[in-house]
């Protein structure tokens, strides 16, 4: 049975460490400096330490999920522990260039999970490094498969997918609360607000993922004329909400290069 290490079991780390350990068919060992907070992964068969070298040593795969700033500090203290082992980073911002530098012997893929990752619905998008087989791909792509859905990217892309997938649970999200609200205003229980509008979100984007229905296609399926659908769209388009969404995600692109370019003049 191979050894999956993740270091780093934060938010996205002890999720993914528990995704890979119901599978059954890996051991799996993740660290965290505060072990209280990730005792409930020992029910699962996660083996915990504190100590990230006891991770990268004892690991066949191993999965760097710290914070940015962190990223390359932490890989060049267990450098020596992975050569020629395949290693994830789910880092933003640190490029493979980098990841290479601090860790010269390991074949290495970057990833971009969301959130998402909580419920497997997490989109991946994932850029690889030099020296990686096709089984050692094989092997990549179904942990990314087990998280959801991915995609093989140009690095160049990364940036941008951070702005628009990664912080994409949080816009839509925003939109569900202001739906809800809506809901709220016009009388509807608060329960049922929530409910209804997290269940549209979740179904329109159902329909256009097995239809491949243009999104637009699929809004003119629910307009009438002088109808219900068509006043609310009005007031969207007044209120200029494709502009906000298109601003928000250009800004996040920016703040994504600045905080790259920031972390790698170090």
């Amino acid at each position: 049975m191979e050894t999956v290490g993740i270091i780093g079991a934060g938010q996205i780390g002890s999720a993914i460490a528990k995704i890979i350990a119901e599978t059954g068919k890996y051991h799996v060992i993740a660290s965290r400096r505060n072990l209280s907070k990730i005792k409930e992964l020992e029910n699962l068969g996660v083996e915990l330490t504190s100590n990230n070298k006891e991770v990268a040593s004892r690991s066949n795969i191993v999965i760097i999920s710290v914070k940015p700033h962190k990223t390359i500090e932490v890989l060049r203290e267990v450098a020596v522990y992975l050569r020629n082992k395949i290693l994830i980073s789910v880092a933003a911002a640190i490029p493979i260039e980098r990841l290479v530098e601090a860790a010269p012997e390991a074949k290495i893929v970057r990833a971009m999970p969301n959130i998402n990752i909580l419920v497997r619905a997490s989109f991946t998008a994932y850029a690889k490094g030099p020296n990686l087989t096709q089984e050692d791909m094989r092997k990549v792509q179904e942990f990314f498969k087990l998280m959801g859905e991915y995609i093989e990217v140009e690095e160049e892309l990364m940036d941008a997918i951070t702005a628009l997938s990664g912080s994409g649970p949080a816009y839509v999200s925003t939109l569900i609360e202001a739906m809800a609200y809506a809901g709220l205003k016009v009388g509807m229980p608060r329960e049922l607000a929530y409910y209804s509008a997290a269940y549209t979100v979740y179904g329109s984007a159902k329909l256009y993922l097995e239809t491949k229905l243009h999104p637009s296609i699929i809004k003119e399926m629910v307009l009438t004329p002088a109808g219900v659908t068509i006043e609310g769209i009005y007031y969207l388009e007044e209120g200029g909400i494709r502009t906000a969404i298109m601003k928000a995600v250009e800004a996040a692109t920016r703040k994504a290069q600045e905080i790259a370019e920031k972390l790698n003049k170090k």
